[in-house]
């Protein structure tokens, strides 16, 4: 390859990166301002323009902006962004393009041991703060991925995999039934609202734990660039460039279940976020290079649940449907396409 060759293709390669992500970016502040104007009530751009650039504190708009559609937008986009980095560190410590939180079982430990604490300390101590709630859930997760860790070591095809992480969560699921037998009426509606997995009634105080948490992850994820783009080439190669291999299986894993757990804790369980946008993102950059995939999975992921968080919404208003049945409709033929793709290659 001659110089000018290696130029040509290092501006071409720089210029798609640039492209992609003003096409994230654009559309990313067309879901927030889509979704902060679009709603059951009808609210003017003008007048949301002056209640959130103006400062207007009074009257119904402003309790209905600031309240209720900013806290569910931004969560959205962090919770989004947040499983498209669980699976995109999944899919790396697997090397298996279809690993995620929800297809391993991992979000429905997250779920079992969410439902635990929902149902029998909360009558007693009469409520639980977030941080216990993403506490409770990061075991739960854990734990899940500690099963899926046994059965990897003996289980090398992807299939058997899946059908593993399959397995374990219907596991939990039914661990997680068992325990809403014992629950009071007012915690099985709850439990059960919760569980079907839901961006609504989010408030500014699950934004600041949520964006601590992650955002706390993102960094440590980013930090971790380098040595993710190793381990992308191998362990052997890994091991040559001075990774640790245990300690750095050990982070991806704990990060990896960080992400899942705040989600978990926050929405419940929301399926396919973490297999689908990943690859969407790889595909559209032509890259695997975590330097750029990583800002840009989060970045896609915001998008992609803000889009399928309208479409709950709106598509049956003034009925709000399951997030998770949203991301299953746009992200399960992503998913069978992406594997169709992979078999005829």
């Amino acid at each position: 390859m001659t110089e000018n060759t290696f130029h040509y293709e290092n501006l071409r390669r720089r210029s798609r990166y640039a492209a992609v992500f003003v096409i994230m970016l654009s559309a990313f502040l067309a879901m927030v301002m889509i979704n902060i104007n679009t709603g059951t009530v009808d609210i003017s751009a003008a007048e949301i323009g002056r209640i959130i650039f103006a400062g207007g504190k009074e009257g119904t708009e402003y309790r209905i902006i600031w309240l209720i559609r900013m806290p569910r937008v931004l969560m959205a986009a962090i919770l989004g962004g947040a499983l498209s980095l669980s699976g995109f560190l999944l899919q790396t410590f697997f090397h298996n393009p279809v690993a995620g939180p929800y297809i391993l079982g991992i979000s429905s430990g997250a779920k079992m041991t969410v439902a635990l604490v929902m149902i029998f300390p909360l009558g007693r101590i009469g409520g639980m703060s977030s941080f216990a709630l993403v506490g409770a859930a990061f075991a739960g997760s854990l734990i899940s991925v500690g099963f899926v860790l046994l059965v990897s070591k003996r289980l090398q095809s992807m299939s058997s995999l899946l059908v593993a992480g399959i397995m374990i969560s219907y596991i939990c699921s039914a661990v997680t039934d068992f325990i809403v037998t014992f629950a009071e009426d007012s915690d099985i509606v709850n439990l059960r609202g919760w569980s079907m997995g839901s961006f609504s009634g989010m408030s500014w105080g699950n934004v600041k734990v949520g964006a601590l948490i992650i955002g706390a992850a993102f960094l440590l994820t980013f930090l971790l660039s380098k040595p993710i783009g190793a381990y992308q080439m191998g362990e052997a190669y890994a091991r040559s460039m001075g990774v640790d291999i245990r300690m750095f299986r050990v982070i991806l894993i704990v990060l990896s279940s960080v992400f899942s757990a705040c989600v978990t804790a926050f929405a419940g369980p929301i399926s396919f976020v973490g297999i689908a946008v990943p690859q969407l993102v790889k595909l559209a950059l032509q890259t695997s290079k975590p330097l750029i995939v990583i800002p840009a999975s989060f970045l896609g992921g915001a998008v992609f649940c803000m889009f399928c968080d309208l479409t709950a919404r709106m598509a049956f208003a003034p009925l709000e449907l399951n997030i998770s049945t949203v991301t299953s409709v746009f992200g399960a033929p992503v998913v069978i396409w992406m594997l169709i793709r992979r078999s005829a290659n």
